[in-house]
């Protein structure tokens, strides 16, 4: 029996969902602990990597490629399969558990992980 995974659609989707969420975090806050970063969400199973920038205005400038395909390397990068990542942006799969399961991977500065803690 072969198991439907997230499509590409779904990941840009939970990618904005994500988003959203940053936006609906008091602009104060998003001031206290958003540094303007370079993030990539690489996606293994898809061989695929969205390209974004988290700003003040959430995530913009999302592109997305193939894997081979991808540009330089970003500030925070992370790695996960499509189906954690739709389950991650819902959430329905805890990130810090995803984390330390290592489901989920996540390459930053000690400095971006505190301060995404703090804001997400």
């Amino acid at each position: 029996m072969m198991v439907a995974m997230a499509t590409v659609e779904q990941c840009r989707a939970a990618i904005d969902k994500v988003s959203d969420r940053i936006m609906e975090v008091d602009e104060a806050s998003r001031r206290k602990h958003l540094v303007e970063r370079t993030v990539s969400v690489t996606v293994r199973d898809l061989n695929h990597v969205f390209s974004m920038r988290l700003t003040m205005n959430g995530l913009t400038n999302v592109t997305d490629s193939t894997e081979a395909a991808a540009g330089e390397r970003a500030q925070v990068r992370i790695t996960a399969s499509s189906d954690d990542l739709v389950a991650l942006a819902a959430d329905q799969l805890d990130f810090g558990r995803a984390l330390m399961s290592r489901r989920v991977r996540l390459d930053a500065s000690f400095s971006d992980m505190m301060r995404l803690r703090k804001l997400l």
